[in-house]
C-alpha cells in the first residue's frame, strides 16, 4: 500500500513531459511554422494527412515528397516557439527540424521575397542594461571578450546552455545542424523562387526582381516586431546579421538542447526598417511563406530516407 502511495506521488511531482505518453513512434522530419500563413503554404502539401491536437496546436503527421513528416505551428515568438519545440520532441519521434517562414532582412544585399538559410543564429536581446555613468555605461557584470558590441544601455550577454555532450557555457551563436545546412546548398542552384502569388498577381504585390536563395551568415532573433533603420544598422554591423526574426534562434536553441538536427528557412517579408516607405511584411506575407515553403519542400524530397 505504501510502495503504491509512493509511486503516486512521484507520478504527480514529475513535470508533464515525462508523463506524456508519445502519440505518434514513426521516426518523422517536423517541420515547423511560426503562424498561419507559413503554415498553410504547407498544409496542402501533406499526403496522408492525420491530426493531433495537443495544447490547443495542431500536429499533422503525413508525408511531404514521400518522407514521413509532421507540420506544426511554433506560435509567434521566442517563449511560444521555445516552449512548443520541446513540447513535438517530448510527444513525437522527431528526427530533425526543418523551420519555414517569413522574415525580415538586414543585411542590404538581400531583397524581399529572397529566401535565406543562416548557419547560426543568436538571440540580440538576451542582454544586460547597463547603468550610465560620467564615466559612459557600466554593465552590471564583466563584458566577455567575444561578445558583439554594444547598443546604448544593451550588453549582449549570450545564452548559457549546454546539452548531453556539452558542458554548460554561455553561446553568443548557436549552429545549425552542418550536414543539414551541406544540403541546403547543394539543392540551392535548381531553385526558382516566385515573383508572385498567382492567386494574388497584382502590380502591388509582385515582386519587380527575381528573388534568389542564399545559404550562409548569421540569423538573430528576439520577441521584438523590428521596424528601425538604425537598429537594423546596429544588428548588421555588431551581430553580423543577414536576417531576423522571432523564434529562429530558440527553436535551435531547444533543438541543440535535446541533441536534434535542425536547419531554418526564411524568406523576406520585409527590411525590418530599412524599406524606402512603410513596413511591407502585409503586401509580401503570403509570396514569401510560398517562396519559403517551395525550397522547404524540395530540401525535404532531398533528405536521405
Amino acid at each position: 500500500m505504501m510502495r503504491a502511495l509512493c509511486l503516486a506521488l512521484s507520478a504527480l511531482l514529475l513535470p508533464v513531459s515525462a508523463q506524456a505518453k508519445p502519440l505518434d513512434r514513426t521516426p518523422r522530419t517536423v517541420v515547423m511554422t511560426a503562424f498561419a500563413p507559413e503554415w498553410e503554404a504547407l498544409a496542402h502539401t501533406v499526403a496522408k494527412p492525420r491530426t493531433y491536437k495537443v495544447n490547443a496546436l495542431t500536429f499533422l503527421t503525413g508525408t511531404m515528397a514521400g518522407k514521413p513528416v509532421l507540420l506544426m505551428q511554433s506560435g509567434v515568438s521566442m517563449v511560444n516557439a521555445a516552449m512548443n519545440t520541446q513540447l513535438v520532441l517530448d510527444r513525437f519521434t522527431v528526427k530533425r527540424i526543418v523551420f519555414s517562414g517569413i522574415a525580415g532582412g538586414v543585411d542590404p544585399a538581400l531583397s524581399i521575397g529572397d529566401v535565406i538559410v543562416a548557419e547560426d543564429w543568436a538571440q540580440y536581446l538576451e542582454v544586460s542594461f547597463a547603468r550610465q555613468t560620467p564615466q559612459g555605461w557600466v554593465a552590471p557584470e564583466p563584458v566577455d571578450a567575444d561578445a558583439p558590441p554594444h547598443f546604448g544601455m544593451m550588453f549582449p550577454r549570450g545564452v548559457r546552455l549546454g546539452n548531453a555532450t556539452e558542458t554548460p557555457r554561455r553561446h553568443y551563436r548557436q549552429a545549425v545542424d552542418p550536414a543539414l545546412l551541406a544540403l541546403a546548398r547543394k539543392i540551392a542552384p535548381g531553385l526558382t523562387l516566385r515573383r508572385c502569388v498567382d492567386r494574388q498577381a497584382t502590380a502591388a504585390n509582385c515582386l519587380a526582381h527575381d528573388p534568389k536563395f542564399v545559404v550562409g551568415g548569421t540569423g538573430v532573433s528576439a520577441g521584438v516586431y523590428a521596424d528601425n533603420a538604425e537598429f537594423r544598422d546596429y544588428l548588421a554591423t555588431a551581430w553580423k546579421a543577414r536576417v531576423l526574426d522571432m523564434e529562429s534562434a530558440a527553436v535551435v536553441q531547444v533543438a541543440y538542447a535535446n541533441s536534434v538536427p535542425v536547419i531554418v528557412f526564411r524568406s523576406l517579408s520585409d527590411l525590418a526598417g530599412g524599406d524606402a516607405g512603410a513596413n511591407q511584411m502585409n503586401t509580401f506575407m503570403a509570396l514569401a511563406s510560398v517562396n519559403s515553403a517551395d525550397v522547404v519542400r524540395a530540401f525535404v524530397a532531398a533528405l536521405p530516407d
